[in-house]
């Protein structure tokens, strides 16, 4: 039998955030040893396979730290939420490009992009959009993920770089209600992703949503698919419990996919959106 190829070795930044304690041990059980990155420690220590560096993403010597010898990073450092414009600059636009410009010099052949559907926010929930869409941040927060997604376009088309950008809704263990119950992914289904992102032979650039199996989903999902997504978790099944909890309107937020982001700071009327962009 011809020899097992080696595991890659994996960079996970955004240790310590929400997402990646969730997708830390996953990685851990798939690929055997991961480093892992931050700001801050993780709340738990290293296991036996992992290591810890601390790295700000906006210092270029640190991030050539952590890029060095790794074959995949996965990336979800980062200001994670919105806020104000200087922190998301900083970690969001300069900390990306930081950290693609050493992945390019340190030999990484692929990056796994935590982008976000607040990127798209400002889409109507009555429209569902695939993977072609032009970018509608709602936020300065999705307006970083977009540069992100551009970002990657660039150092794929000009460098080689493998890139798979997941359009994230958000990663729980259960969707907590109506809109989640559209964009909901199960950690096991964002690890199949990753997975892609991480080992698929035929990956060169590529946008896809992070979302399972939801019935009442506004994306078409369908290029995430064409590369083997086989989500296993379903929103559905929690709709019932979901459904019968009474939520507050909100006049903007409800009619967009973005949710409550497109309502913050929001001052006129709706903007109008014929035109706007491919629909699936």
């Amino acid at each position: 039998m011809p020899p097992t190829p080696p595991r890659p070795r994996v960079l996970l930044t955004g240790a310590a955030g929400d997402v990646g304690s969730r997708l830390r041990p996953l990685l851990l059980a798939e690929y055997g040893a991961l480093r892992l990155s931050d700001l801050r420690e993780p709340a738990v220590p290293p296991k036996p396979g992992e290591t810890f560096v601390r790295a700000d993403l906006a210092d270029p010597a640190q991030v050539a730290a952590i890029v060095e010898e790794v074959d995949a990073i996965v990336h979800l450092g980062g200001y994670s939420v919105e806020g104000p414009w200087e922190p998301i600059l900083s970690a969001n636009i300069v900390g990306t490009q930081v950290l693609y410009e050493a992945a390019r010099r340190g030999g990484v052949k692929r990056i796994v992009f935590a982008s976000s559907n607040h990127a798209v926010g400002f889409y109507r929930r009555d429209r569902t959009i695939d993977h072609a869409v032009p970018p509608r941040p709602d936020t300065r927060y999705g307006l970083s993920k977009a540069f992100g997604e551009a970002l990657g376009a660039l150092y794929a088309d000009k460098h080689g770089l493998r890139v798979l950008n997941i359009r994230i809704g958000n990663v729980a263990d259960a969707p907590i209600d109506r809109r989640r119950l559209a964009i909901w992914i199960a950690p096991a289904d964002l690890l199949q992703l990753v997975r892609i992102g991480i080992e698929h032979p035929d990956l060169r650039y590529e946008i896809v949503y992070g979302a399972s199996d939801n019935a009442r989903a506004w994306w078409d999902n369908r290029r995430a698919r064409e590369f083997g997504y086989r989500p296993t978790a379903r929103a559905e099944d929690h709709a019932a419990r979901v459904l019968s909890v009474a939520e507050t309107p909100d006049p903007v937020g409800d009619r967009f996919q973005g949710g409550g982001f497109c309502t913050q700071a929001f001052d006129h009327d709706e903007p109008a959106q014929s035109g706007r962009g491919n629909v699936a």
